[in-house]
């Protein structure tokens, strides 16, 4: 009985991984962090990732739930390296609201990287793409 437990267990947190994966919101959420700590004062090389997960997110409801997975773990663990290599300089500065957002930024985009590369790795795009014949959102698909 307990091994039963455990297989439910480790289902239920493979299906929350591809779940977070699959959702548009956390790359969006990422994103709106990231504009927060890098809009003022203006810093180039933070601020090219908020595009780029913006348009991870338009992938995702457009249908592309797999590469809006992929692309999603690659900036997000991206940004993660970069964040993780500017160290604050005072502790005071550490236990801000500014460090707080920075931590919440960094956790998100590692919970990003792991959800998004573990949905990518196993997508099964022969479903995503009847998913989104079915759904023919924008009529690209014609019926024939």
């Amino acid at each position: 009985m307990a091994g039963d437990e455990d297989i439910e267990e480790s289902k239920s947190v493979l299906s929350t991984l591809k779940a977070w994966g699959n959702n548009p919101l956390p790359p969006m959420g990422l994103a709106t962090l990231i504009t927060a700590l890098h809009f003022r004062p203006f810093q180039t090389l933070p601020m090219l990732f908020t595009p780029l997960l913006v348009f991870s997110s338009y992938l995702s409801v457009a249908g592309f739930k797999i590469d809006s997975a992929g692309m999603t773990a690659a900036w997000s663990g991206m940004y993660v390296l970069l964040a993780s290599r500017r160290r604050p300089a005072t502790l005071r500065k550490k236990f801000s609201i500014g460090g707080a957002v920075r931590l919440t930024a960094m956790g998100l985009g590692a919970a990003n990287c792991i959800a998004g590369g573990y949905t990518y790795a196993v997508g099964d795009r022969q479903a995503e793409e009847e998913e989104r014949r079915e759904m023919n959102r924008w009529g690209v698909y014609k019926d024939d």
